[in-house]
């Protein structure tokens, strides 16, 4: 997915420099009129063949379109969460893979355990009892789908994990004591590993950046992929690109992790409140 969005940045600009707006090039190439903005918005992959048609109105040859049409090619390439795709709605997947080729992942959650430090057990109890009536075969294939995601913190090339929890987080018994308990025992384990950071924003902070809600900001290794923020909603995701909302929220965050304790401070809270669970 992420090689899809490249492409698609990649064309916008191509399209940019010859000077062509998206009408004149659907009306030049006889294309339905949401054809390229799809394209554009990385919510297609295309053909190469379209992709060819493209890079010729746009006047791009040699290395440069090979370049380009290689990535076409790449993005079509299906990854492990396709095997899922029965359970798992379009701009969910496109999150899966956005996540898998970040080089920094920061999340703030008020209200649940980050998917990547979730429990199995966690997992199920919040699926199962999330907005969505689930039968027990999609709620297992979704932990699975959950369950896979949290492998690419065990890759040698893993993103930093900067997840920051509100406090209320820790008391929701999610699953009962006993799934709470081993849930933040987890966190605690997974704190301690490297390139991974949890900090709690305590009850005793009040009002803070993130009391408007959830986000993930998705950070990428090339120039050309600015960060991405992600906003979980019903019915669909809603992804964020534009310089302005991005630096709006990596202020938000910066306030979250002023309001924040200290990381060790963080691990003594969860084991505090660990110790009081059940």
């Amino acid at each position: 997915m992420l090689g899809a969005r490249r492409l698609a940045l990649e064309l916008t600009k191509r399209r940019e420099a010859a000077g062509l707006s998206r009408e004149e090039v659907t009306r030049r190439l006889e294309w339905a009129g949401s054809t390229l903005f799809r394209i554009e918005t990385g919510r297609t992959k295309p053909q190469p063949r379209s992709v060819r048609e493209l890079l010729d109105l746009y006047n791009v040859t040699g290395a440069e379109k090979e370049g380009l049409l290689q990535l076409a090619r790449d993005a079509r390439k299906a990854g492990w969460w396709h095997s899922f795709r029965d359970v798992l709605p379009d701009p969910y997947q496109v999150f899966i893979g956005l996540e898998e080729g970040a080089v920094a992942v920061r999340t703030f959650e008020p209200l649940m355990v980050p998917g990547l430090l979730q429990t199995p057990d966690y997992a199920r109890a919040m699926i199962r009892g999330g907005p969505q009536e689930l039968d027990p075969d999609e709620i297992e294939r979704r932990v699975e789908v959950r369950t896979a995601r949290q492998e690419l913190l065990n890759r040698p090339d893993r993103p930093r994990l900067w997840a920051v929890l509100d406090e209320a987080v820790l008391h929701r018994q999610v699953g009962g004591a006993a799934v709470m308990k081993h849930q933040l025992a987890h966190l605690i384990e997974m704190a301690e590993q490297g390139r991974t950071t949890i900090q709690v924003v305590p009850f005793a902070a009040g009002a803070h950046a993130g009391t408007t809600g959830p986000f993930v900001m998705l950070d990428f290794a090339e120039p050309t992929d600015p960060t991405v923020v992600y906003l979980e909603s019903l019915p669909d995701g809603v992804y964020l690109e534009g310089a302005s909302d991005i630096a709006r929220f990596m202020i938000a965050f910066d306030r979250l992790l002023a309001a924040a304790l200290h990381p060790d401070q963080s691990v003594t809270l969860i084991q505090r409140i660990a110790d009081a669970t059940g």
